[in-house]
């Protein structure tokens, strides 16, 4: 998945928006009317709350008439823009950029920042930065006990200067956060689908197993039947072939039903029975055998003290996506060490490919990540496979370590637990 695509995942939540809105023109019209009432600040107090009445008539329309519970980035462009001005218009009628409440021009394009896309952030900063510098030059008196309040020149021009460089400082950590956010989503939804795929295929499965239980029984008798048959008519020309053909057919269906059976003991030992690591390695490189030309070696020596563990869908799939990097990347070998003892069990996958590049190195782990200096770009993913084993592995408790090899010459993945931990999966 290309990053331009993940603009689709950038929304807004309409009700976490409207609680924000509500919770903003509650405390617009009490400060209007406090300034007005309480303190007896002379400004145009109707034409400010005729203001706040503009947005609760907006907000009331996304509640009523905006029917998706969540806004796309379109619908919280408008919507953050009509935010901007009526703020804009407020500070225009109470004092401009003089205003303490000046500050809540940059809440709108910050808000936005992680959760819409960088075109609207950029359009939302710059409308910002513009009602800034309006306000600075244009607007009415501050509501204060005296008519006008004199402010040297150089305090008053650096109001302005100091808001919009604070609008930027967090707009670009907003967006950095944000974009880092969304792409961890998206990656993380990837492992999600995986995940499921591989219970589905788990639970079709066991209905094979349920299928082959069930046509047990009649498959036998028509093994049987059919036995009868060839033996009354093998010296008939005209139907012995044709005896013999259904005969060899029903057996090949009872190979074939015996292949789906989920039975741990005679059919599948693989199935449902604890493994240790090293069972884990074999059947995931048998996997890469039969369309791979590479050769796996697989060092056991230091594998003193093997235990055998539960058998993990979310295990063999991060193992197997390390596995298949090195079947990738490497020229012709890739080295597979299991090591146990008393107290921790690890495997070591190695190639004698290029290795990770430098620039990367320090961001393994991290999806959507991309060398600038790819040996073939052919080759070079996102960075998106390893964050999914990552991801799989951690939260089955294992310590992962990604590094050149010293020995070998291309990358080394090592994946340790503690034996407490393993057996505990």
């Amino acid at each position: 998945m290309e990053f331009g695509q993940t603009s689709k995942t950038y929304t807004l939540k309409k009700t976490t928006y409207i609680n924000l809105r509500w919770i903003g023109f509650t405390g617009q019209f009490l400060t209007i009317n406090l300034v007005k009432f309480w303190f007896g600040f002379d400004f145009q107090f109707i034409l400010s709350n005729l203001i706040v009445i503009i947005g609760v008539i907006s907000n009331l329309f996304l509640i009523y008439f905006y029917k998706k519970s969540h806004l796309s980035n379109r619908s919280a462009f408008n919507f953050l823009l009509i935010d901007i001005f009526l703020l804009s218009a407020l500070l225009y009628l109470s004092g401009g950029i003089l205003n303490p409440f000046s500050i809540f021009l940059l809440i709108p394009s910050v808000f936005a920042s992680s959760s819409l896309n960088l075109r609207t952030n950029l359009v939302l900063i710059i409308f910002t930065i513009f009602s800034i510098t309006f306000l600075t030059f244009y607007s009415q008196n501050l509501p204060s006990p005296i008519n006008q309040i004199k402010i040297n020149n150089y305090f008053y021009y650096s109001i302005p200067l100091s808001l919009i460089i604070a609008l930027i400082f967090l707009n670009y950590f907003a967006i950095s956060f944000g974009r880092e956010t969304n792409l961890r989503k998206v990656a993380l939804d990837k492992i999600q689908e995986v995940i499921a795929r591989e219970h589905e295929l788990v639970s079709l499965g066991g209905q094979a197993a349920a299928a082959a239980h069930s046509l047990g029984t009649p498959l036998s008798t028509i093994k049987i039947i059919s036995h009868e048959l060839f033996d009354q008519l093998k010296n008939d020309k005209n139907y012995s072939k044709d005896v013999e053909l259904l005969v060899s057919q029903v057996e090949r269906c009872n190979q074939i039903l015996k292949r789906l059976s989920l039975n741990p003991i005679f059919e599948d030992e693989f199935i449902d029975k604890d493994l240790s690591l090293h069972d884990y390695i074999n059947e995931i490189v048998n996997s890469f055998k039969e369309i791979s030309d590479k050769n796996f070696n697989i060092d056991t020596e230091q594998d003193t003290n093997p235990l055998n563990i539960a058998k993990s869908i979310e295990i063999v799939y991060g193992i197997r996506n390390f596995i298949g990097n090195a079947n990738k990347f490497a020229k012709e070998n890739i080295y597979i060490a299991i090591k146990s003892d008393s107290s921790t069990s690890e495997i070591t996958i190695e190639d004698d490919g290029f290795g990770f590049p430098k620039d990367i190195l320090r961001k393994i782990g991290e999806p959507y990540i991309k060398s600038l200096k790819s040996q073939d770009n052919s080759k070079s993913g996102l960075g998106l496979g390893i964050f999914i084993g990552k991801t799989l592995l951690e939260k089955n408790n294992a310590k992962l370590l990604f590094r050149n090899s010293e020995t070998r010459g291309g990358a080394e993945i090592k994946i340790e637990w503690s034996n407490k931990n393993l057996v505990e999966i």
